[in-house]
């Protein structure tokens, strides 16, 4: 076994040109922990975010990839029931617990949840290391690349949609960002929860790819105020959930179309974090503005079975070589993406 391994890292934070392929160290599994001989690990925006720098402690220098797919090839003491040589998919969640919610029945987490690829060291690499107890076994006829491309998009939709915001069959879902990772997962989740699904995004090509989903309206976001054709397009109501992901540049036009007693179910802010709050829209049509991330392993393992099934299919925009990690970070930032973007050593 080599004692070193090929990486895409960065030692400081800042834009693409930050990020270098490097030998670094082979990392040796502790304590109930196992290393995974990578074969996918999927992008999302939180590496971006990562990548600029976050209000955490980052460890430097730092390979991102929350994502990963492999072969078990070592175990760490605690660990060895799982055997060397299964093919897994990591849980990227780390170091908390899910205790229940006084109202509703729902799990949320505390401390604040830890992501594998945010907080430690990620999969953008030849070798990772992640605990046993993250594991999710992959079938044996189940590509990696899809198995990376499914585990934290699908799962933050699903908690999002069916969990948090309690999707009924015959509502009116409105999905914004719907081009992205998380977007594709939530068109798909939503229509086979029986809603009928619109959807916002740019661009005629991407209209075209977010209804084969399963949408049934698609609004070109550069082109149309989505918020006034929902609102016509229903009959003047509106909508009654809406999964976000985008933030500042859609929320004020979120309430705008949300129906009297909508949901608005929030899990991310990829055009910032400053959304404009009309709060009398709020009050007058006793709108509920609810916060979701992540899932609990229960809802990975879930969500993960379905798309096993293959009544779920993860959208792989493009695979990248390992090398060309620095063009996989542009390419993404570039908003260009329709679905998912995997990385291969």
């Amino acid at each position: 076994m080599p004692k070193t391994m090929r990486a895409a890292v960065f030692s400081e934070f800042g834009g693409p040109e930050v990020i270098e392929l490097q030998k670094v160290p082979l990392p040796e599994p502790g304590a109930g922990e196992v290393r995974i001989r990578v074969e996918a690990s999927s992008m999302n925006h939180l590496d971006l975010w990562v990548r600029r720098g976050l209000p955490i402690e980052t460890p430097m220098p730092h390979i991102g990839g929350s994502d990963v797919a492999g072969v078990v090839d070592a175990v760490g003491p605690g660990a060895e029931h799982v055997p060397v040589g299964t093919r897994v998919v990591v849980d990227p969640a780390l170091g908390y617990h899910w205790y229940e919610g006084q109202d509703q029945g729902e799990s949320f987490p505390w401390p604040p949840m830890r992501l594998i690829g945010e907080h430690t060291q990620g999969g953008f690499a030849e070798f990772a290391l992640a605990p046993a107890t993250n594991l999710l076994e992959i079938p044996r006829d189940f590509g990696a690349q899809e198995a990376a491309a499914a585990g934290l998009a699908f799962v933050t939709a699903w908690r999002a949609l069916i969990t948090r915001g309690g999707l009924r069959p015959g509502e009116r879902v409105l999905i914004t960002g719907a081009s992205g990772g998380v977007g594709t997962a939530a068109v798909q989740i939503a229509a086979r929860a029986g809603a009928r699904v619109s959807a916002v995004t740019s661009g005629p090509r991407k209209v075209g790819l977010v209804r084969a989903l399963g949408a049934e309206v698609v609004y070109d976001r550069l082109a149309v105020d989505f918020s006034r054709e929902a609102w016509r397009d229903t009959g003047k109501r509106g909508v009654d959930l809406i999964f976000d992901t985008v933030g500042e540049a859609v929320w004020a036009g979120c309430l705008r179309a949300l129906a009297p007693c909508g949901r608005l179910v929030t899990s991310g802010a990829t055009t910032g974090s400053h959304g404009t709050t009309e709060l009398r829209l709020v009050f007058w049509k006793q709108l509920s503005i609810i916060g979701s991330t992540m899932g609990t392993p229960a809802e990975f393992r879930a969500v993960m079975r379905q798309v096993f099934a293959g009544s779920l299919r993860p959208t792989i925009h493009e695979v990248i070589p390992l090398d060309e990690a620095r063009r996989a970070h542009q390419l993404l930032e570039s908003g260009q993406v329709f679905g998912k973007l995997v990385i291969v050593p």
